[in-house]
């Protein structure tokens, strides 16, 4: 049995080969900031979160992670995100790590040149060249990981997504790392609901925060989301949208896994 230790520490290590990454990615800064402005605009990541009435899914493109192991390892990012568009999906996710999750932004390119939905770069994001390489690559958003993160380089980051006219979804786990969302200024917030301690999931964490989001803010609920009933359950608290990986990845149809969760009720909130 590998101790809780071994997962507890799992992100110290990836954020470790992030900085590694970095450090290689500053001497191509002038040539990603060029390709981020070829690129034609991005698409709407917030506003097709924001249709109202309904629960998006933001359907995620995955081939392994370091708590499930393998989970769709020969994927077609191609094929898989217009599976995923058929069934309903409003968004996609796409993990672009390469060591610890088996992607790479050429899995984001083709996913999203295969549809005609925004896609989410789901990585570590530590650096405004990262922010760069996101947009040359074709990203509509990209993830902040707020445990990852100090306060000022989680607003700059946001920022300059903003100013390349990307969304950003801020990722919290508890009520502290909210509230520093909200004070960065952050229109997106994810809630993660796996504990990254003991890797369980429960919804019991989204709607526990729930009432400390204001309604302006997008409302995302990720991880442990594995059926219709989960979808309704959020939507009926007030959610806006879920990121759904592994049960996706995992069904023989996806597409048919998709119109399971799509188009649940989701009530407005309101100001507590």
């Amino acid at each position: 049995m590998q101790g809780k230790g071994v997962k507890g520490d799992i992100l110290r290590r990836i954020l470790r080969t992030k900085r590694e990454e970095v450090a290689g990615l500053e001497r191509r800064g002038d040539e990603l900031r060029s390709q981020a402005r070829d690129r034609p605009p991005p698409r709407d990541f917030r506003e097709a979160l924001s249709e109202g009435g309904t629960v998006s899914v933001i359907a995620e493109v995955k081939r392994r992670s370091p708590g499930a192991g393998p989970i769709r390892p020969g994927l077609d990012p191609a094929a898989l995100a217009k599976r995923y568009q058929e069934g309903g999906a409003r968004a996609l996710s796409v993990l672009t790590d390469r060591e610890y999750f088996g992607g790479d932004l050429q899995d984001l390119d083709r996913a999203r040149q295969a549809v005609r939905l925004p896609a989410l770069r789901k990585d570590f994001t530590l650096h405004p060249i990262q922010i760069w390489e996101a947009r040359a690559a074709g990203a509509d958003a990209v993830l902040l990981i707020v445990r990852a993160l100090e306060d000022g380089p989680l607003q700059e980051l946001r920022l300059l997504a903003e100013e390349l006219q990307m969304s950003a979804l801020v990722e919290v786990h508890d009520a502290r790392e909210l509230d520093r969302a909200l004070e960065s200024g952050a229109s997106i917030v994810g809630v993660n609901n796996r504990d990254l301690r003991t890797f369980t999931t429960s919804l019991q964490v989204t709607l526990d925060l729930l009432p400390s989001i204001p309604p302006e803010c997008v409302l995302v609920s990720e991880s442990g989301i594995r059926s219709g009933e989960d979808v309704e359950r959020l939507g009926a608290a007030g959610v806006d949208a879920v990121l759904v990986g592994e049960s996706l990845l995992r069904s023989e149809d996806p597409m048919r896994a998709v119109t399971e969760l799509a188009g649940k009720g989701s009530v407005a909130r309101s100001h507590a």
